[in-house]
């Protein structure tokens, strides 16, 4: 009987053509993480546990946990990889660094991952700390950290793992521009991702390995130029621009997988609201022969696996500490009302819109700006408690620095003050910037007066901007900030850079100076 059925199979095989040595994989990967162990709201922010009970609710490790599961059993091989950023991002992280994230990790059972700049953002020795603690390898090809001790006898360029009897080579990828994104240090030295990628394929080529992955935190560009300019690299798990590459979802940037050659192109957004999910087959020579898939949506659909859930409800009881503790002091009430925040400069705007600034103003950053709609409330004269923080804002957004043009900041205002007799929340708290509304205008002639560090806007130039990842992606009505150039949506938390200025300039005395004027 088994000889029957192995006869049948091998005439099967004739007939379609297909080769003994065909190879199936399935590729599971998560990216940008950031520290999302708890389920998130479709705003990608934290979501009650009321909503969650609803089903309302996305992600969150217990999910992740669930789904990796599902499709293990769905694959004869399968590995699961991370493209980075695991880090920053929540009170989690605040308080455990990445000892969180690799336990979690581990009880998945990742099989590797690369450094996002993230990883770097408490410097080499956190970094170091979660390597230890994590049972897979840690990946970075561009850079030469031979200089730094505490990474150089730990972090790898690529390794081989094995599955179903075959080799498979991974290399590591991270931002070129880490060094001004995060605090690798001065003995990390950030090399281009072509010739570091090449030189690892070659290398892994000659050990006998014809099955290649990047882990890539570059960003959707750069893997497609990758992908372009070099040879013997099959797949590319990117990361870092939060890129949702599908065949099914409207706001998708490309398909799922984006092929390049014969290089295939993978990504599933952020904070764990999609688990990716590729299925490869390849020749005996190491060469695609399909791929396809979809990144899973971590909805209400995917039951949160029950030890997971109590774990990370256990990790949780320490960050009340954090919430009720002093961060800084201000002398007087700093007012965030709706009433005016929404209308006119609000003394919660200013000091948003200037704690934006002063962290990004050596960038070649110029103006701020902050939709009056994520200011959700007041903070009391006296200390000042992260908790209060957290109340203003609440979204854990992050800031976003990018160039556009005069005029296009202009038509930012015009947005800004458009649905102001509403009191939307795209109305705009600025700082480096003055202007005068005239709510009785027209929209779209409400603006004018607009002034930058005192002179007047020159509609022609090149101006940098900062504001929150919502309002650069196009919330609140702000769509002419997706063309904007030179984009970093992934900053410091806003509200960890409104409470360390509230603190650098602390006891913190709000104020108004007329930077915007209502007629």
């Amino acid at each position: 009987m088994i000889h029957k059925f192995l006869t049948t199979v091998a005439a099967s095989a004739m007939m379609t053509g297909m080769a003994w040595a065909d190879y199936s994989l399935t590729i599971l990967h998560t990216n940008d993480f950031h520290a999302r162990f708890e389920p998130i709201s479709k705003y990608d922010s934290g979501c009650s546990a009321e909503d969650n009970t609803e089903g309302k609710c996305f992600g969150g490790s217990a999910r992740l946990v669930s789904a990796v599961n599902a499709a293990r059993a769905r694959s004869n091989n399968s590995i699961l990889v991370d493209g980075g950023d695991q880090f920053q991002g929540t009170l989690f992280y605040t308080y455990y660094k990445g000892k969180l994230a690799a336990e979690m990790m581990n009880k998945m059972g990742y099989d590797g991952m690369t450094v996002g700049n993230h990883e770097f953002d408490d410097g080499p020795e956190v970094l170091r700390g979660f390597m230890d603690a994590v049972n897979f390898p840690v990946l970075m090809s561009n850079a030469d950290f031979s200089g730094e001790d505490l990474l150089k006898d730990k972090l790898l360029k690529s390794t081989i793992i094995e599955r179903g009897g075959e080799k498979i080579g991974m290399i590591g990828l991270t931002p070129q521009d880490t060094d001004e994104l995060a605090s690798p240090g001065e003995n990390v030295i950030f090399t281009d991702p072509v010739a570091a990628v090449q030189g690892e394929v070659d290398k892994l080529t000659a050990e006998g390995v014809n099955k290649i992955i990047v882990l890539s935190h570059s960003g959707y560009s750069v893997d497609k130029r990758v992908a372009a300019e070099t040879t013997g690299v099959d797949v590319i798990v990117g990361g870092h621009s939060n890129t949702l590459l599908s065949n099914t979802a409207e706001n998708a940037e490309g398909p799922y997988p984006t092929m390049v050659g014969n290089t295939a192109i993978v990504s599933a957004y952020a904070y764990s609201k999609f688990l990716g999910e590729l299925n490869v087959t390849f020749d005996d020579a190491g060469n695609i022969i399909s791929a396809s898939g979809e990144p899973l949506l971590m909805d209400a659909s995917v039951a949160e696996d029950e030890a997971t859930v109590a774990r990370i409800a256990e990790a949780a009881k320490p960050l009340d500490e954090i919430r009720n503790r002093v961060v800084a002091e201000t002398a007087a009430e700093i007012i965030g009302v709706r009433e005016e925040c929404r209308m006119m400069e609000c003394a919660m705007g200013n000091l948003i819109a200037d704690a934006m600034l002063d962290r990004v103003r050596d960038q070649g950053i110029e103006i701020a700006i902050q939709n009056g709609g994520g200011i959700r409330a007041s903070i009391d004269a006296g200390p000042v408690t992260m908790g209060e923080v957290l109340t203003v804002l609440p979204f854990q957004n992050t800031l976003s620095t990018f160039f556009v043009s005069g005029q296009t900041i202009v038509d930012a205002l015009e947005n800004g003050a458009s649905q102001m007799e509403e009191g939307a929340g795209r109305f705009p708290q600025v700082a480096g910037i003055s202007f005068v509304v005239t709510p009785s205008a027209a929209v779209g002639s409400r603006i004018s007066d607009v002034m930058v560090g005192g002179a007047p806007i020159d509609v022609t130039k090149e101006y940098g901007v900062v504001s929150n990842n919502y309002v650069r992606n196009g919330g609140d009505g702000y769509k002419m900030f997706r063309d904007a150039t030179n984009v970093y949506d992934f900053g410091p938390d806003l509200a960890d850079v409104t409470a360390e200025f509230i603190a650098k300039n602390a006891p913190y005395t709000p104020y108004k100076d007329g930077r915007i004027t209502v007629k």
